[in-house]
């Protein structure tokens, strides 16, 4: 069989660059154990309510841990709980999300806060709030007929106020 020279270089290339690739994703996921977190919180999705700190949604400033705030809310039904939240400016804040009946989406618009809320888990991400104004978080996961009016906000707050 006679390979022309430019495609033997090409197929050089791409060789070398999937064996490149394979060597990168092996000592990643085997020397450095980068792998997807596999024990993830779970919530009884009928008992959304009656579990802390879901009991309680809303911001509530912590002790003792590596954030200063969680921000806990449910996702129900066309709506957020709570429906807006004051967050001081500069605060390192752990946003927790559990939904009561179907997949939602959880995202705040104009920031890198993306998550899909699924029954059962505890949907997590922990960022600070270094700039004031208004956010916008919006379902981005379509849930039904109310989906385009299922929205909450969050306003970061100067201290000073």
């Amino acid at each position: 069989m006679h390979m022309h020279k430019y495609e033997k270089i090409w197929l050089i290339f791409g060789v070398g660059a999937l064996l490149v690739f394979l060597t990168v994703l092996g000592i990643s996921a085997f020397y450095l154990g980068n792998q997807p977190p596999s024990c993830l919180a779970t919530i009884d999705p009928e008992k959304v309510d009656q579990t802390a700190p879901f009991d309680k949604p809303g911001l509530h400033k912590v002790k003792g841990k590596d954030w200063d705030y969680e921000l806990v809310l449910v996702a129900q039904a066309f709506s957020y709980t709570p429906m807006k939240i004051e967050i001081p400016k500069g605060a390192k804040v752990k946003i927790m999300v559990a939904t009561k009946d179907v997949i939602h989406g959880f995202e705040v618009a104009g920031t890198n806060i993306n998550m899909m809320v699924e029954p059962g888990f505890i949907s997590e991400y922990t960022t600070t709030f270094n700039k004031t104004g208004e956010h916008l978080i919006i379902c981005n996961e379509y849930c039904g007929v109310g989906h385009h009016m299922m929205n909450s906000r969050i306003e970061v707050v100067d201290h000073a106020k």
